[in-house]
């Protein structure tokens, strides 16, 4: 067996199962789970008729490159969205089973595990794909803390030159999860610079790019910001996105990279041996999705509902305070983070996730200690029920 299997960490949804082993919640109470990033909202009925209205296309083969009228439709979205003066449909854009699977593979693509001392740098706390990818494509993860004290902002400078100088891929999410901060333009100059430098690869992981609250400022992507600052052809960088929370379709695994041509050129390669072709039906399905923009202004309507009336009734009650983007609270815990959730598990039927669990110790210090990520992606009634009994804890400790 690969013996880097042996060095994988248990997935954060597993820890909590382990926490709460030994604990029967209070039944007084109806479970409100707010500790996994699953959109609750209904999947748009123009998703499933296009489902429904492609099925023959099971009879055939699936090219890995994906049909010519889902990439023209991906990359009219990106010119639109991003504001790009062009995306070639036949060499920028890929589409996928879900972002997911992409930034999994990517780095087996993009890793030369031949040269000593490989480096992968994350984010931390982080989506664990990042750190399990760079670790079975024989790399060593390197962590860049994302600290309240400088208002989550990535410090390219926390980490000394011998390893940028050994990185070959870097992952950045934006808005970024869990803490929902949207990388500024002048933090995209400095990681572009970098790579100028040093050669690596980065891969901009925006699944949560379609969820913010103001609708006319919609975040700042990875290809504009290249776009912005006269970076033609998108060197050594890849965009990762998904119609999981855009769409409501988690169950779909349906997204799309996008960027430098000669790098997904060979990542299309990798692809095609991986053996991972979208089925024909979704790819149609994902078209509409992606040709269709008010099923997603709608569930933007739906966030900010929720976020409003969650952060008033808690504001005052904990260190609060709305995100740029994506779904997520990430709340600062008067107790340990790992004992807020149960007490709050224990007594009142609420599941959240400690922040530790989605972060690594780097430079002595576990970044997500004493906060917790809470999905509001349960309907608005089960999140105001959800802040109500968060109070109730609040108030007995």
């Amino acid at each position: 067996m690969n013996p880097n299997l042996d060095r994988l960490q248990p997935y954060p949804f597993q820890k909590l199962n382990k926490l709460f082993e030994q604990i029967t919640p209070n039944q007084d109470f109806l479970p409100v789970n707010l500790h996994i990033g699953e959109p609750k909202h209904a999947t748009p009925a123009l998703i499933h008729q296009a489902l429904a209205d492609n099925l023959a296309g099971l009879a055939h083969y699936p090219t890995t490159l994906g049909a010519g009228p889902l990439r023209g439709s991906i990359a009219a979205w990106l010119m639109r969205r991003y504001r790009l003066p062009a995306i070639n449909p036949e060499t920028e854009v890929i589409p996928v089973n879900g972002s997911r699977e992409a930034l999994f593979s990517f780095a087996q693509a993009v890793i030369d595990s031949s040269l000593s001392q490989a480096a992968v740098i994350c984010p931390n706390p982080f989506y664990q794909i990042y750190e399990g990818a760079a670790l079975l494509a024989g790399a060593t993860p390197y962590f860049l803390n994302t600290l309240p004290e400088n208002g989550f902002a990535l410090d390219y400078a926390e980490l000394p030159d011998d390893i940028w100088s050994r990185a070959q891929l870097v992952y950045v999410c934006s808005p970024g999860n869990p803490t929902g901060r949207v990388i500024s333009m002048d933090e995209w100059r400095q990681l572009f610079a970098l790579s100028d430098r040093h050669g690596f690869i980065i891969a901009a992981d925006e699944c949560y790019s379609e969820i913010y609250f103001d609708e006319t400022a919609p975040p700042l992507g990875a290809l504009e910001a290249a776009h912005h600052l006269g970076r033609s052809g998108f060197p050594r960088l890849v965009a990762f996105s998904s119609l999981s929370k855009r769409s409501n379709v988690p169950g779909m695994r349906s997204g799309f990279v996008a960027g430098d041509a000669a790098v997904l050129k060979k990542f299309l390669l990798y692809r095609t041996y991986h053996g991972s072709a979208m089925n024909p039906a979704v790819q149609a399905a994902s078209k509409a999705a992606w040709d269709d923009e008010s099923h997603v202004v709608e569930n933007r309507r739906c966030y900010q509902k929720k976020f409003a009336a969650v952060t008033e009734l808690l504001q005052g009650v904990l260190r609060i305070s709305m995100p740029d983007a994506a779904f997520y609270l990430w709340i600062k815990t008067p107790i340990s983070d790992v004992e807020f959730t149960r007490l709050l598990y224990r007594d009142y039927n609420v599941t959240v996730l400690p922040g530790s669990y989605l972060a690594r110790y780097s430079n002595g210090i576990n970044p997500g200690e004493n906060f917790v990520r809470v999905a509001l992606v349960a309907p608005l009634e089960e999140c105001v029920e959800a802040a109500g009994r968060i109070k109730m804890l609040m108030s007995c400790l």
